[in-house]
């Protein structure tokens, strides 16, 4: 990993945490994960397993810090590591089509769905719930996947294009 590579998953890790901030908690404090968007863009732009561990350990602690869900530390910190490899994972399988915006999209909607479903389950058995878990997964975890992957939609052709432009990645990006 050099210094170049680096520096964009901070400045993706950065990006993520103010939109991770502002974004309120709605359903007793738990709110959708913006950072997910983030993570997931950088495990599809630094596609390596020294990558995915800083993002998924980085982005569970910024997450967890900047959560409003009550005891929500633990729970993010469980959560991003796991649901970055498993992303990164589903990633290698459709090497075929990871650089399609398509399957980008359907990958951050499963990444999404799966990141709430692992914080939603240590949060269970670590803290509790306030509500029950299908309300959560349905009030917060499902439009977060929606968003989610409306915002990757958006920004994974922007990212490729600067990625091509600034040769930040020997990976190529067809979008």
């Amino acid at each position: 990993m050099n210094t170049k590579n680096l520096v964009a998953l901070s400045l993706l890790v950065g990006m993520g945490a103010v939109l991770h901030a502002v974004v309120p908690g709605f359903i007793n404090g738990m709110k959708p994960d913006m950072m997910l968007t983030m993570m997931f863009l950088g495990i599809i732009l630094f596609p390596d397993k020294k990558s995915v561990l800083l993002l998924g350990i980085v982005t569970g602690l910024i997450s967890g810090l900047t959560t409003t869900f009550p005891g929500g530390l633990v729970p993010n910190i469980i959560d991003k590591p796991i649901s970055a490899f498993l992303f990164f994972g589903m990633f290698l399988v459709l090497k075929k089509f990871q650089n399609s915006i398509i399957s980008v999209g359907i990958l951050t909607a499963i990444g999404t769905m799966i990141s709430g479903t692992v914080f939603l389950t240590s949060a269970l058995l670590l803290v509790g719930l306030p509500i029950p878990f299908t309300a959560l997964f349905i009030g917060v975890v499902l439009p977060a996947t929606a968003l989610n992957t409306i915002m990757m939609v958006f920004l994974y052709p922007v990212a490729g294009t600067i990625v091509k432009r600034t040769k930040l990645t020997t990976q190529t990006h067809r979008i």
